[in-house]
Formats: structure tokens, sequence, C-alpha cells
């Protein structure tokens, strides 16, 4: 970091001056900690566009050259050449591990993988129609009392043993929601699996029968799990640091970004593009709801295209197109009505010159609907599986926001706009 460079600032004639700060890519910032107290001002900036909350060596995105990478490893490379695993330890630890490392890491998640006994009879608590992200919310909250052992957020000990315990537990809780909802009997976790397949085992195994997991099927999943581990400060990921600076527990603020990811903005995006596409239904009608998506009057959004950040072709959505092919292949559905229609939808939309201009690239969410119905996943589930992947993100920022010697809590001023300073009368002259 350096702050040769400053920015001058002037209000009312009176200049202030604030230095520049440069990270390793990426947009220079200009730091503004001390502008209260040396203009009375603050900045304004609703849904935080041009504000950076922190500073991260996690994640870096580049919206415009539609670049991805987690510590500075590109996201086609890791969904490619390493497993979800890989991608875990490389977010918490800043290096992929060698074979030794590796070995020992799948040790430590492994004997993680149960839930206390007493924490899987907390889910009769709940109705049979209960959505599964509310469940799992709840039991992700519930985990603190639980696991006493690692409450310390001061102690790296006790954060890692925390951290691990998360990434083992989570796809053993998003399971039994499911189980749970369906009506059939918990499976418990086999370590002899890997995770991807562990996790289906126990999402579609029954003790009737044998179950087997494609491992066709069981790579894709990993690679949904790579694609949606972190994207750096998001709106849950904002919030599980928000919620963290108060020294909240570890378990507290993942349930906390659980609650924020469940909103159809953030986590939910992937659901209303199969919506979309089953309300299209035909390749037919693409070119009708293709005009109506065009029409400012009309109601109709096109889901799953364009990005908050990506103005470019989100690299995932690459990724998560070949692993759509990939799934329905195995399947036998390569001719899949969906299918069909998505990629018809996606030729046109990278022709079209209104799409073009506004720079409306499809983004992940666009097939990995498609990908997880194909692969059974019911979609009251898919912001469930989001949360599985991407709490290695979450708890991965928060340990860093904990170990930053400049963390504080968070506190966002306001432009107030409501009543001046007013009186209270007596109830007979109001």
């Amino acid at each position: 970091m350096t702050n040769q460079r400053t920015a001058t600032l002037t209000i009312d004639g009176q200049t202030t001056e604030f230095p520049i700060m440069s990270g390793t890519v990426g947009p220079d910032v200009v730091d503004i900690r001390s502008m209260y107290g040396k203009t009375g001002m603050f900045t304004y900036d609703t849904g935080y566009l041009s504000t950076a909350s922190c500073k991260s060596s996690i994640t870096y995105i580049d919206g415009d050259k539609g670049e991805l990478w987690y510590r500075g490893y590109p996201i086609e490379q890791l969904a490619e050449n390493c497993d979800f695993l890989d991608t875990c330890y490389l977010l918490k630890n800043g290096e992929l591990p060698n074979a030794a490392q590796k070995e020992e890491y799948l040790t430590s998640i492994k004997k993680h993988t149960l839930l206390h006994e007493q924490l899987a009879k907390f889910y009769q608590g709940f109705r049979r129609d209960a959505h599964p992200m509310a469940i799992m919310a709840g039991v992700v909250g519930a985990l603190s009392a639980f696991y006493h052992d690692g409450m310390d957020i001061s102690d790296q000990a006790h954060r890692d043993v925390s951290i691990n315990r998360l990434i083992a537990k989570m796809p053993t809780i998003v399971a039994m929601a499911y189980k749970y909802s369906v009506g059939q009997p918990f499976m418990y976790p086999r370590n002899d699996l890997d995770y991807a397949s562990n996790f289906m085992y126990m999402m579609f195994a029954t003790p009737c029968e044998e179950y087997k997991p494609n491992p066709v099927l069981a790579k894709a999943l990993d690679r949904i799990f790579i694609l949606h581990a972190d994207h750096e400060q998001n709106a849950s990921t904002s919030t599980v640091r928000l919620a963290g600076s108060s020294g909240a527990n570890p378990y507290a603020v993942i349930a906390a970004g659980i609650a924020c990811l469940w909103g159809p903005a953030h986590g939910g995006a992937n659901e209303a593009c199969l919506q979309m596409l089953e309300e299209i239904g035909d390749v037919s009608r693409v070119p009708e709801y293709i005009k109506r998506a065009k029409d400012k009057n009309d109601s109709f959004k096109l889901m799953g295209f364009g990005h908050r950040v990506y103005k470019n072709f989100d690299p995932r959505a690459k990724l998560m197109r070949q692993t759509c092919y990939e799934v329905l292949t195995e399947l036998g559905l390569e001719n899949d009505r969906l299918f069909k229609l998505a990629m018809e939808l996606e030729r046109i939309a990278l022709e079209d010159e209104y799409f073009i201009e506004k720079k409306l690239y499809p983004n992940v969410d666009f097939y990995s609907g498609i990908v997880q119905k194909a692969l059974g996943i019911p979609t009251s589930m898919f912001t469930c599986i989001f949360a599985l992947a991407r709490t290695i993100g979450w708890i991965t920022q928060w340990n860093e926001m904990i170990t930053d010697s400049e963390y504080k809590i968070g506190r966002p001023r306001q432009l107030y706009v409501g009543p001046a300073r007013r009186d209270v009368k007596p109830v007979e002259q109001r």
C-alpha cells in the first residue's frame, strides 16, 4: 500500500488533502477516514457504489475485463485443476496445499462432519414445510450453543477449529434440511467419500438401497461450490463483516450471511432464472420475450443477464455453461428443453445491439439453475447450495477482518432528512 499521492477536496473555499492508497491491482482509493474531523462532513454513497469498506487480499474482480481471482489465481484455472477443498485451503491460508498439506487438511475437515445428536433433533422443531433457508439459518446460529471450545475469537486456534467445523458441517446441515422437508431419514456423512460425493450421498441416499454418487455429477457439483466460494465485498459478505465487527461469534456471523443471501436479489437469482425459462416455455417464444425485455413499459425482466459488478462476460458463466453441457450429456438430456431455450437466449443476447450496448451478458445464475435441477436438487434448495459454497468465503473474510489491526466496529453514517427539533406538547394540545 502506498500513500504518496493526495486528493484535494475544496468546500466553501477551504481546501483539504486526503491520501490516495493503491492496492496490488484495481482502482486506487481516497482515504477519507479523517474527513469528518477535517471538514465536518460525511460522504453519501447509497449501495456503496464507490466506497471501499476494507482492505482485503482474498478475492479480486475486474468487472470490465470479466476477471475473478481467488488469492491471485483465475477462477477458470481453479475450476479446471482443483477441487473445492483445495479452494477452501487456498482462501483460508493464501496458498494452494501441497500433497501433505492437503492430506492433513482433509483429515481435519472429515473429523468434524457429524452434527451433535441433540442438534440433529433441533430440526424436529420446524414445520415440515418450512423453507430450507429458514432451517439453515436457525441451525447454523444454534451451533454456538453446542461447540463452546472455539468461541474465543481472539485466539487463532479457536478460530481455526470453528472454520473447520463450519466447512465440514455445512453439507450435513443442508442435506438434513432437505431430508426433513421430504420426510426421509437423515443420512449420516461418509468420510470415505470426497466432499461433493458425500453431500450427494446425504441428499439422495436412503437406507433402503445402496447409493453410489455419479462421479461426473459430483464433479459438476464440486465446480458449483468453487464458482460460488467467494465474490469479494458483496451484500452477504459485507453483512458477515459488519456482524463480525461487533465481536459476534463465527456461527452467528455466518447465520447473518445466510439471512442476507436469502434475499431474491442476491442468492435467489438462479431460482428466478429457472422460473423465467419456465415462463418462456419454448424456443419459438424467445423473440417475443426479447421484445418484452426491451420494452421499458413492460414489467418482464430477462433474468440472468447483466451483473452489478461485471460489465463483460461473467467468467463463472462460461464455466457453468460447460458444466451444464457435461451434466446433461451424462444424463442423456442434451436436448433438454430449458437448456436449448437458454442457449437460444444467450445467442440472441450476444448478437443483439441492445444487449451489447448495455453490456447485458449472461451471468453465473443463468446456467446454475439448470445444472442443479438436472442434479435433482429442488429449487427451494438452490440458495442453500449457494450458502454452503459461500461459507468458506464468508468465514475467510471474517477471519481476515478479525486479524486486521485497523478493524473497528462498523458504524455507517447517514444523511438525516427527518423533522427538525421539536417539543412534545401535552396530549390535550396535540
